[in-house]
């Protein structure tokens, strides 16, 4: 998938649906409720984290500080952000998009409980969005981020940064 003149895009144009390998980010947007913020896609129609793949010469957080403030409105200073997780394991993160497009995604996964501005979605990319408690996401649920929740379960129980 991927914005006309993005770095995806440019992939894209090049290998066609060959699966790809994307780094990129995922931010679980909490607030004092416990409550987090979903979105639904408007391609596939499942509920999600914003996310999204670096660009060249971008790092994880600016990845997900770009992409939060892309699909989201949300404005926040990657300092704000706290890593807890990647996803990386194929059998959890390969990705088939509606259009064909492939690609085998490499996340890290952050958590944001600070923040600035109003939630406002893109509407190219999220048809709905909305604070949901953890224990009562809407569905469908996107996989990853079914995986993305429960490695967060594990990060607070635990501590200790997941990789999976």
């Amino acid at each position: 998938m991927g914005h006309i003149g993005s770095y995806v895009w440019e992939l894209r144009q090049k290998v066609g649906k060959r699966q790809l390998l994307l780094p990129g980010a995922q931010v679980l947007v909490l607030r004092t409720d416990g409550t987090a913020l979903l979105q639904r896609r408007v391609d596939n129609g499942v509920w999600e984290l914003p996310a999204g793949a670096c660009e060249p010469g971008q790092s994880f957080a600016g990845a997900a500080v770009a992409e939060l403030f892309e699909e989201t409105g949300i404005r926040t200073d990657p300092a704000d952000l706290v890593a807890f997780a990647s996803l990386s394991d194929p059998d959890l993160h390969q990705l088939e998009y509606p259009n064909g497009d492939r690609v085998h995604a490499f996340a890290l996964c952050f958590c944001l409980t600070g923040w600035e501005g109003s939630v406002t979605p893109e509407k190219s990319e999220v048809s709905e969005i909305g604070f949901f408690p953890l224990s009562g996401v809407p569905d469908p649920l996107h996989p990853p981020t079914r995986e993305v929740l429960q490695l967060y379960a594990q990060y607070l129980q635990t501590g200790i940064f997941q990789a999976r």
